[in-house]
């Protein structure tokens, strides 16, 4: 353990490592600066947080989360459900567990299945087009932007295609639902916040109840209406041809839960349940992937080399006429299955900031066992796999803060070959993410239809000249590092201009 306070516990600790982090920055980043202060702490330790937090085992190296996701798959712990409740109810797949968990997860399988998602290439590619347009509006301003709005707008529209079948239009107008569910992202909470007012805010409720209430009455409304349109076509061969998450729902509903095809509506409890899983699919499909398309720009444009590299692979594969190129993929998506390079750019862009981490339930009777085979009990424990801290760790990442595309694409016998187990941006096990085929098919598509033609560039020396901050301002000697639940600092500042090419 970190050096112990009998009447502070590890808080000292973690305010050391606080102290070298900017205000801001992810609690995300805690563990592997604690683990700096304290070089013989190994890669599982435990943290006692009392009263600002619970107390906490942190799981860095891939054989002992292999043993508390695969090998024995703790439940996720209850304050994750406490951050997701006034997003997405009382039950969501992130949260569920056990048989209700195993039936919702097989129901939405086939949606985020690779061979499902590929007929949505035109969808992602349409919405695409339109983050295109957007950009050559900025092109050659002198204009500071905060790419990751524009990001997010970009990811609303795909994930409301996918999940909805609807255009949400994010990207050129307002939508209420899209609006509530972004006012709803600040005030989610862990209850561990170390402000009071932060961690008690009594608007907090009101707030959380009014967007609620807007999301819900308009999904609602959706649901409803292709409720009516799926039982103006249930027969199998039509239902068949229903392509989006919403559609293959009602599908169940229709042949499962109401067989004889009545019209009474859509049963109460199974509408709640969809409810809550359309919320999550919206929340959690632009968000991460909105924040990973933002980190991919940045570490491409100060590593121009492999950018260059990246651009000649797209030529090769969609000719360099980039006016064609979204014809060419709507004829023959599977293009996008030929980006070797492309992908491992998206692999170490996720190595390098991993969306989330896992929080689980320690459990009575089941410990962890380290390398040196000493056991660390978990019951009465939040169990955290730390995927930062083991991201960049360097007994599993040579040159761990370098961005090396190339780790993806070296043989087995090469030191750079990833470590099996270290890259967790997914996580491992029946509860990785349901929706990582479709963040790998969107970033290719974003990529192949912006590098060769914009040039964007942080601008983070501008902006702190406009905006002054006291306290660090970097992270590991960063300045874009992540706050909040992943967000790129300051949400990337950027100018953005024509490809050098």
């Amino acid at each position: 353990m970190p050096p112990y306070n009998i009447f502070f516990g590890h808080l000292l600790a973690v305010k050391a490592a606080m102290s070298k982090l900017p205000s801001d920055a992810r609690g995300n980043y805690i563990p592997s600066h604690v683990r700096a202060l304290t070089p013989s702490l190994g890669p599982v330790f435990y943290l006692d947080l009392w009263p600002f937090g619970p107390s906490m085992l942190v799981v860095t190296s891939p054989n002992a989360l292999f043993q508390m996701t695969q090998e024995h798959s703790l439940p996720k712990y209850h304050a994750l459900r406490k951050f997701l409740r006034p997003m997405t109810g009382e039950y969501d797949l992130v949260t569920m567990e056990g048989d209700m968990w195993k039936k919702w997860r097989s129901i939405f399988n086939p949606g985020f299945s690779p061979s499902h998602l590929m007929s949505f290439v035109s969808a992602i590619l349409e919405e695409t087009m339109t983050f295109c347009e957007i950009l050559r509006d900025y092109e050659g301003r002198k204009d500071i932007i905060p790419l990751k709005k524009s990001t997010d707008n970009l990811t609303m529209d795909i994930i409301g295609r996918l999940v909805l079948d609807t255009r949400l239009n994010s990207q050129r107008s307002n939508n209420v639902m899209v609006s509530a569910l972004r006012r709803q992202i600040p005030w989610l909470s862990f209850g561990a916040e170390f402000n009071p007012f932060d961690r008690y805010n009594p608007l907090r409720p009101l707030v959380q109840w009014y967007n609620t209430r807007q999301m819900d009455r308009y999904i609602s409304r959706e649901l409803e209406d292709r409720f009516i349109d799926s039982n103006k076509m249930q027969t199998p061969d039509k239902l068949e041809r229903s392509r989006s998450i919403i559609d293959l729902a009602l599908k169940t509903f229709l042949t499962e839960v109401n067989p004889k095809g009545t019209n009474r509506g859509i049963d109460a409890a199974f509408k709640s349940f969809l409810v809550s899983q359309i919320k999550l699919f919206i929340f959690a499909g632009h968000d991460t992937t909105s924040s990973t398309i933002c980190y991919m720009f940045y570490l491409l444009s100060c590593n121009p080399p492999i950018l260059a590299r990246v651009c000649a692979e797209h030529d090769s594969v969609f000719g360099s006429d980039i006016k064609q190129t979204a014809s060419t993929m709507i004829e023959n998506p599977q293009l996008l299955n030929q980006l070797p390079l492309t992908v491992a750019v998206i692999k170490e862009t996720l190595r390098l900031f991993p969306p989330s981490s896992t929080t689980r339930a320690g459990e009575p009777g089941f410990s962890i066992t380290d390398s040196e085979g000493r056991k660390y009990p978990t019951d009465g424990f939040m169990v955290w796999s730390n995927h930062e801290a083991t991201h960049r760790d360097p007994t599993y990442w040579p040159r761990p803060a370098s961005f090396l595309p190339e780790r993806w694409l070296v043989p087995p016998d090469d030191p750079l070959y990833p470590i099996k187990g270290a890259w967790r941006p997914f996580e491992h096990g029946p509860r990785n993410c349901i929706g990582q085929e479709l963040t790998m098919i969107e970033m290719k598509v974003v990529m192949v239809m912006t590098l060769r033609e914009f040039s964007i560039e942080a601008a983070y020396e501008d902006w702190d000249r406009l905006k002054v901050k006291a306290g660090p301002n970097t992270v590991d000697g960063e300045r874009v590092y992540q706050v909040g639940i992943g967000h790129p600092s300051e949400g990337l500042p950027c100018k953005i201009g024509k490809a050098k090419r």
